[in-house]
This record gives structure tokens, sequence and C-alpha cells, in this order.
């Protein structure tokens, strides 16, 4: 049996999942934490990591390591995404960490994330056509699939950390302020010739935005368990009065929401702001939640590799 730790760095979380992989490539997770890192808080325009995030970053790390160092069998796969993948000072930020963790880290190309993306979810969900969107912190991916192809695929810098910043969204909202970041989306869309084409198809939503937009609905309407996602389904207008609701709240105001973590609460709106705008830019009636996503993509890359190598875990 292997131990397989994934370690994601993102731009809003960092996140460490151990999957036990069984000789015939079977696997199930074992292992989830999370810390709230914001990595890309305050990179701004010059695109630099900021020291505060870069040592909450760290701290993380070595709290994972403590967990998992003990493990057998032990293969251990770190990944970052696009804070790390945009930032002026990457090369110092790798060798900080390897410093001072030993943990070598792989910075996923725009292509790659959203490509792990759609090999993550493209199984796990009933639709054959759709619009994946991963709204992550620092950058959003968007994969057009048709009959579970992935067609074409972006990646673009408009997360919800960075939108948030960009555009003042993190307390009270203005309407002025609300539909420029809107319109700042939808210019960049307009730009992609091949978003056009996926007219009126669903959105198959992942990332932490989508996991908490589902949550607080599923709150509202007294679903459980809570985290259950995959296959929940809401429709253009249930999305537009969700975003009513956290327009309407100052910063203070969301952290009540129920199904609204805190360490959220000022960035929703920013994260938000991609799924209406896509769903005005292609005229989409429905989002399809799913709780698969980059991570899953890396491991069936691992077992591909594993297979071709001809390993085997005892």
């Amino acid at each position: 049996m292997e131990n397989f730790v994934i370690i994601d760095i993102g731009s809003n979380s960092v996140r460490m999942a151990i999957y036990e992989i069984d000789q015939e490539g079977n696997y199930q997770e074992v292992k989830r934490m999370k810390s709230p890192a914001r990595l890309s808080q305050g990179m701004g325009r010059k695109n630099r990591l900021q020291s505060g995030a870069i040592q909450r970053t760290i701290k993380a790390l070595h709290q994972f390591q403590a967990f998992y160092s003990k493990l057998p069998n032990l293969t251990v796969t770190a990944i970052a995404t696009a804070a790390v993948r945009q930032a002026q000072n990457q090369d110092d930020f790798l060798k900080l960490v390897r410093d001072q963790t030993g943990i070598k880290i792989r910075v996923l190309t725009g292509a790659e994330e959203a490509y792990f993306d759609y090999e993550g979810v493209a199984d796990r969900v009933k639709v054959h056509d759709f619009v994946l969107m991963d709204i992550g912190g620092a950058s959003v991916e968007i994969v057009h699939v048709r009959k579970r192809e992935a067609i074409n695929y972006t990646s673009i810098p408009t997360g919800a950390v960075k939108i948030t910043e960009q555009f003042h969204l993190k307390d009270q909202v203005s309407g002025a302020d609300w539909l420029a970041a809107q319109q700042h989306i939808i210019e960049i869309f307009s730009k992609i010739g091949w978003l056009g084409r996926p007219v009126h198809y669903p959105i198959v939503l992942i990332g932490g935005a989508a996991r908490t937009l589902a949550r607080i609905n599923r709150r509202q309407q007294a679903l459980t368990p809570i985290d259950l996602i995959q296959d929940y389904q809401l429709t253009r207008k249930q999305v537009g009065k969700t975003m009513l609701m956290l327009l309407s709240a100052n910063y203070k105001e969301r952290k009540k929401i129920p199904g609204l973590e805190n360490d959220r609460a000022d960035v929703i709106v920013g994260g938000l702001v991609n799924l209406t705008a896509i769903m005005d830019f292609i005229d989409s009636k429905r989002v399809i939640f799913s709780d698969g996503g980059v991570r899953e993509g890396v491991i069936n890359e691992h077992l591909r590799q594993r297979l071709q190598r001809g390993v085997s875990h005892d």
C-alpha cells in the first residue's frame, strides 16, 4: 500500500490530502488538512509574494510534514498554482521553501492546471457537454468540454483575491465597483475566441468559491450533509438571488451567513463575479457542482506513471 501525499499550494489556501493506493491502482482519501495561508494576499500589480504570506505558507507545510512524515511507503508531490506561477519572486519562494522544509514544488502552468481540473472532474459529472470553471484565489481556469473531451482550455488572472483587491470588493460593495469587476472579466472573455461557442452549456463549478456557494444554498434548503456537493445544482435565478444577498451585506455581516466560512467572507464576491460573468457571457441557465479538481488530476497522472514504471507497493 502506497501513501500518496498531495500538497496543493493555492492562492487562497494550502491543502494536503493523503491517499492510500493499492497494488491495482485503486485509491481512497484517508486524510485532508487545510490552512488559509492566503499566499496571494497583497501581491498587487507588481505580482510579488509578500513576506507574511510566505511565512504562513511555510508554517502550514511544517504542520503537514509533522503529520505525514512517519507514514510508510510514502510519496509526496507538491504543486503550486497561480499565485506562485504569476509571482515575480517565484524562484526566491521556491528556494526558501526547499531550504526550510525540503519540499520541492512543481509549479503548474495555467494549461496544466486547467487540464488537471478537467481530468479530476470529467468522470464525476453526469453531463457530457459543459464549461468547467475553477475559481481560485489568483486565477480562474476554464475548460470547454464536449462529449466528455476537453476541446479548449485556458487560465485567466481573475481569481477571488486578485479581483477583490483590484475592485475593492472586500467590505460593502458599491454598484459601480461590482459592475466594473464584471465588465473587466467579460472583456477578458471576449478575447478568448472559442468561449463564445458553448452557448447555453451548463457551468460545472469547482474551487473554494464553488464550495462556498453550494454550502450557503444547501444550508438554506436544509440539505445534509452540507458538504455533499457532487452533482448538486443551482439555477441561474438561484445564483442571482445568492449574489444579491452577498452584495447587500458588508464584510462583518457576510461572516454571519450560514454556510459561508469566515476566511472566505472577504473574497467571496470577488470570486463569484467570475461565475455571474460567464453565465451572462454564454447565457448559461444552471450550475453543477463537483468535488473533483486538480488533485484528482495529479493522482491520475501519478497512476499512469506508476503503471509505466511497473511499480508495486506492498
